[in-house]
């Protein structure tokens, strides 16, 4: 069957050029509360759930996970575009979904409701619409689908799965916490951690303490992420990101700092936890989304109200 996407252009905001921007693409699950549509197109059918849709279209959908990630992402751009209206470096934010047009209506009528900076809707036919990442010059991928993130990470594409929560709106500035390994950095240590234990993992480490780690799934993204906040001081930057690892900062720490300074990446407050539970002090910053490869971490965060992101391993 032939690929078939439809774009809709949302002409209530400015379009940013894909080259330049960050781009980020979202599935509808991921940025509205979708849990109801979803149960009753498993269990009644695409038509049944068309008509729903249909039916609804001007019920806005209440906001999901990556909703306030995405209000953040807008106030950046504000703060881009207010120190420099020329500056094409910014945030751009689509929906890619598998919707059809018509169901879809819904969705574009949510996101002018709530004002979001939305540049397109991709409404894609096909069973693996991450196809068309890559084409969009997608930078990062949420979905609260599983297949869907493996497609985009194995695509070469920075990806999460989102787990839909209640989410409170934390401060305007965009705030993103990332895990170290397996997300920012390969699963190079985790691997030898899994076969030789802490002590092995450990010993690991200082041997390769000058060599920097390898590239993880999430690097890309944090590195254009980065490069956006290095256009502001770091007391009136817009973005603040975060390193939490269960890393030991005596044992393991050095070789982890010392391969973000190698790649330049700027990262404002690093966390070396031993081991220690993510919760508390993910309670303490607040993010807007944190990434990690543990689902007992991601469960950790959901339990305190923190929107997260898994990484998986596919």
């Amino acid at each position: 069957m032939a690929e078939r996407e439809s774009t809709v252009i949302n002409t209530d905001v400015n379009q940013k050029d894909p080259s330049e921007a960050l781009v980020i693409a979202v599935t509808t699950r991921a940025i509205f509360n979708l849990e109801e549509e979803h149960k009753l197109y498993l269990e009644k059918g695409k038509e049944e759930y068309a008509r729903h849709q249909k039916d609804n279209q001007d019920k806005p959908l209440p906001p999901g996970t990556a909703f306030a990630f995405i209000q953040a992402a807008q106030y950046v751009n504000k703060k881009i575009l207010e120190s420099n209206p020329e500056e094409k470096d910014l945030i751009d934010i689509l929906v890619l979904s598998n919707n059809s047009p018509e169901s879809g209506v819904r969705i574009v009528n949510s996101v002018k409701h709530y004002g979001l900076e939305i540049s397109k809707f991709c409404f894609v036919s096909d069973e693996d619409s991450t196809a068309y990442l890559k084409s969009h010059g997608v930078k990062l991928f949420l979905s609260a689908d599983r297949t869907d993130v493996c497609n985009a990470l194995r695509r070469g594409v920075s990806a999460a799965l989102v787990f839909q929560q209640e989410v409170r709106a934390p401060s305007t500035q965009l705030r993103v916490v990332f895990d170290g390994d397996a997300v920012l950095f390969s699963d190079e240590t985790d691997q030898v951690f899994q076969e030789h234990g802490l002590e092995g993992a450990v010993q690991y480490e200082r041997a390769m303490e000058a060599v920097p780690m390898g590239e993880g799934p999430l690097k890309a993204f944090a590195m254009h992420l980065g490069k956006i906040r290095k256009k502001f001081s770091q007391e009136k930057s817009p973005i603040r990101t975060y390193l939490v690892t269960a890393r030991s900062g005596r044992d393991m720490g050095i070789r982890a700092i010392k391969t973000l300074r190698e790649w330049g990446l700027a990262i404002d407050e690093a966390f070396f936890m031993d081991g220690a539970p993510k919760g508390p002090i993910l309670t303490q910053i607040q993010p807007h989304i944190f990434f990690d490869d543990g689902l007992h971490n991601i469960q950790g965060a959901q339990n305190v109200g923190i929107p997260s992101a898994w990484v998986p391993s596919c």
